[in-house]
């Protein structure tokens, strides 16, 4: 979301003397600029149960800005979750953010501080009405029921000083790959995010469906972008300044500097790199770089899915790519060599990104140097293959009958302008012949579908900056682009996908994407569809689907 400002700009004088490094401690510690990479702590399922209690809390940085975070009670920060398919998470979270602590206020439309629950007491989950301390958790592209103490979002609201309880029960067929987990209260989802309140799930298993990663060291990922300490000025004679700083696995690469951390692999090894764009707002677009090539990355999984996996065949096939588009949410797991012998600049980078004159403004910048060291560098071994791979959800979506089909559009009005425009901006996702509606908890849904259902969604974005379509509960199958079939061969699974902007020309048409939604799944009840640059979700783009049970439908329920 662009914002626009006005005749005054700050000097770059003014830039190069921001503070460079926000080194934090205290309840959310982050490491130095400069640092090298190291993984998030794990924790591992035994006996088909992963229990872990979290306590959500809040710090402020050096440079003054406010952290999130999820922490174990013996100070494990944002811990990777490792189960297989068929288990059970359980989560004691306990929210230790006091009611008055500092930090972005809500962007929510009216919604002012709080934001109350009016729906029959049955539906509120946890507390009834928002605070600025607010949390609850998504776990994002997990198959998982959306209802209370599960993966739902809509009514669960837990308050400063109250403990709630997750059981989230992964299903037996869940795909084998990548999720993440974080906040998800509207209007405030976006500060939590970007003060660093995520972490990874990993479900088991990729092995058996791409066994060329079989064995390989695997290093875990997390991209994350946070404010300024001031947001710098744009304009005639200023260098491109991203709209957000950025961090990797916590280490900070900030404006003006771009100091880059450090990656270290072994001499003549391959990694497979599991990665997650847990940005709020900042869109990716990253390579890994020898000498000005771009690297051949051999992709195994694009949100969670192997690749190459949606026609019922079960067996995934690797996708060779030299960079890799991510939305915010949006995950990728590939094979990376290390840097030959001889080579003297290797980096991992993220290209510039032109979302439309409207949007936030997305640099290159540097990542990380990736060094290498004639020792064994410490990472878990993936695992060999262990047996045919099982039939998962959406496996066999490529092959599946369509039954329904809706048209949606993603809309935005800005009423003023001015450095604080998003005070006066309004966001919307709507179903074509309904009214354009913010996002409200009490909103009756936009969409009722019956479960069983295949449906097909061709959804516009008639607006001058990319969207990031995410459904939640299903996966979707991309089958056209620009009303364009994508060849069968060349389809993936997904759970975010962008939608390109529109140019503003009134002679050319909207862009789009076509998408197939795979509701035979054992998901029934309310959950949300919205854009993933969660700035315009807590700005209202975001609306609700029921899934009923067929006997439901019969009734009119």
């Amino acid at each position: 979301m662009k914002r626009i400002l006005g005749g005054l700009f700050l000097s770059i004088a003014a830039l190069v003397l921001a503070p460079a490094d926000a080194l934090a401690d205290g309840a959310c510690a982050r490491p130095a600029s400069g640092s090298e990479v190291l993984p998030p702590p794990d924790l591992y399922s035994a006996n088909g149960v992963l229990n872990v209690a979290l306590n959500y809390q809040t710090s402020t940085d050096a440079a003054g800005r406010t952290l999130y975070c999820f922490v174990t009670p013996d100070g494990l920060e944002s811990p990777t979750l490792h189960v297989n398919p068929g288990d059970t998470i359980n989560i004691t979270l306990t929210d230790l953010v006091p009611d008055g602590a500092a930090g972005r206020k809500p962007l929510h439309m009216g919604m002012s501080t709080s934001m109350h629950m009016d729906a029959q007491p049955a539906a509120v989950c946890g507390d009834a009405t928002m605070t600025p301390a607010s949390v609850n958790m998504h776990f994002h592209g997990t198959n998982t029921a959306p209802r209370c103490h599960s993966d739902e979002v809509i009514h669960t609201l837990i308050n400063s000083g109250s403990t709630f309880s997750y059981a989230l029960h992964i299903p037996k067929s869940e795909p084998p790959g990548l999720y993440w987990y974080h906040p998800h209260v509207h209007g405030i989802a976006s500060p939590a995010v970007q003060g660093g309140a995520t972490g990874m799930i990993e479900v088991e298993g990729i092995t058996n469906v791409q066994p060329a990663v079989a064995g390989l060291p695997q290093r875990f990922i997390i991209l994350r972008d946070q404010e300024f300490v001031e947001s710098p000025s744009r304009g005639p004679g200023i260098p491109a300044v991203p709209f957000w700083d950025v961090s990797i696995n916590y280490v900070p690469v900030n404006f003006p500097r771009y100091q880059p951390a450090i990656i270290t692999m072994q001499q003549g090894s391959q990694e497979f790199w599991r990665v997650v764009n847990a940005d709020a707002n900042t869109l990716l677009d990253l390579e890994v770089v020898y000498d000005g090539v771009p690297q051949t990355l051999q992709v195994a999984a694009l949100d969670g899915v192997p690749t190459g996996s949606k026609d019922g065949r079960r067996q995934g096939t690797l996708l060779p790519m030299t960079h890799l588009f991510l939305m915010p949410s949006a995950r990728a797991e590939f094979i990376v060599p290390a840097p030959p012998p001889g080579t003297k600049k290797a980096q991992l980078v993220t290209l510039t990104i032109d979302g439309g004159p409207a949007s936030d403004v997305n640099p290159h910048r540097p990542y990380a140097n990736i060094e290498t060291t004639a020792s064994p560098v410490k990472l878990p071994k993936l695992a060999q293959m262990a047996g045919a791979p099982r039939k998962y959800l959406f496996g066999d979506l490529a092959l599946a009958k369509v039954d329904t089909h809706r048209d949606l559009y993603f809309s935005e009005y800005f009423q003023a302008f001015g450095f604080h425009e998003k005070e006066a901006a309004t966001f919307f996702i709507t179903v074509k012949g309904q009214k354009e509606t913010l996002f409200d908890p009490n909103n009756p849904p936009a969409i009722t579908t019956t479960q069983g259902s295949v449906e097909e969604w061709r959804i516009e974005n008639q607006t001058e900056e990319i969207h990031a379509f995410h459904m939640h509960q299903v996966h979707f199958l991309v089958t056209k682009i620009n009303d364009v079939p994508v060849p069968k061969d060349q389809q993936q699974l997904y759970d975010v996908f962008p939608v390109g902007y529109w140019s503003g020309n009134s002679a050319e048409p909207y862009p789009s994407i076509t998408v197939k939604l795979d509701f035979r799944g054992p998901d029934v009840g309310d959950f949300v569809y919205h854009c993933h640059i969660l700035d315009h979700e807590d700005l209202g783009m975001m609306a609700i689907i029921r899934v009923q049970k067929a006997t439901q439908a019969k009734k009119g329920i």
